[in-house]
């Protein structure tokens, strides 16, 4: 079979502090998209080989033990007791390092697919268990819409359906330059600066007075990750500028980068997202990612 696997856009990112176990809290409003990985899993027999593999199309996406795909097969043979083996085929079109989510994204769809080829032996609440374990991301791509994240990612809450409403469909342009930010190192750049977290009540009153009103999207756009990925990276913030400046548009980073996005006005049509690339394409170099999708 062959699961779709989507890209994710922190709309709202407010990191509120180091855990004892050396975490960090946040709240977040997360949203999948219409634009994605595939991952293609076949049952194999066990032979005296590998009991999962793993090939890829990117080159720099490694097929060892390391990927979550085969970490999350692991975990999914222990929990449901499953003695069965599978070969995956990762056909990658998000971006690696981009603050997307795309491992984590690869990671719930080896769950799912492997829970349906297994014949279902969890239910939602476990296989979200399963996902736990595996990374703070990974929970929220079980569910296709957007959700609000807490704790280290682990807590998944659903939406109103009026806030769904305002967020569902959405128009979106993706954008990333040819570097990736490493999310330890964006971490531990807040931690020796010390100055960026949000108070943990005061990141719950702004999510939740958004969620309450009556505001579009363009209002939630929060990330206080931003600040240390704009200080070593001053090619981010100039884009973003000039793209407020020029286009008025709602613009801002996703997780820990180094992926943008932009919302996209749908009476705009084609012809806005085009001069964005264009811009985008002149700042950062003409093979610059760009990419229009949707919030799921």
């Amino acid at each position: 079979m062959t699961v779709f696997s989507p890209a994710k856009l922190n709309l709202y990112l407010a990191v509120t502090g180091r855990r004892a176990d050396g975490f960090h809290d946040l709240v977040s409003l997360v949203a999948p998209l219409t634009f994605g990985d595939e991952l293609e899993v076949r049952h194999q027999e066990q032979g005296g080989g590998s009991r999962f593999t793993l090939a890829c199309d990117h080159p720099e996406v490694p097929v060892d033990g390391s990927n979550l795909v085969l970490k999350a097969a692991e975990a999914f043979a222990v929990a449901a007791d499953w003695k069965g083996g599978a070969h995956f085929t990762l056909t990658k079109r998000i971006p690696v390092g981009a603050g997307l989510g795309g491992g984590s994204s690869n990671a719930a769809a080896a769950l799912r697919a492997l829970n349906r080829l297994a014949g279902n032996p969890l239910d939602e609440a476990r296989l979200a268990d399963v996902a736990a374990t595996l990374g703070s991301d990974c929970v929220l791509f079980l569910r296709n819409a957007p959700v609000v994240m807490r704790g280290r990612g682990e807590r998944v809450e659903a939406l109103p359906e009026a806030a769904l409403a305002r967020l569902r469909g959405r128009r979106v342009l993706l954008f990333k330059p040819s570097f990736g930010i490493i999310t330890p190192w964006a971490y531990k750049q807040m931690i020796a600066r010390g100055t960026d977290y949000v108070v943990p009540g005061e990141a719950d009153r702004r999510l939740a007075a958004w969620v309450a009103g009556g505001a579009p999207a363009e209002n939630l756009l929060f990330n206080n990750m931003e600040p240390a990925a704009f200080g070593k990276y001053p090619a981010l913030p100039l884009l973003l500028e000039r793209l407020r400046r020029d286009f008025g548009a709602a613009v801002a980073m996703s997780g820990s980068g180094s992926a943008c996005f932009a919302l996209l006005q749908e009476e705009s049509g084609d012809a806005v997202a085009a001069e964005m690339t264009r811009v985008i394409r002149d700042c950062w170099g003409a093979v610059t990612f760009v990419q229009v999708a949707r919030l799921a």
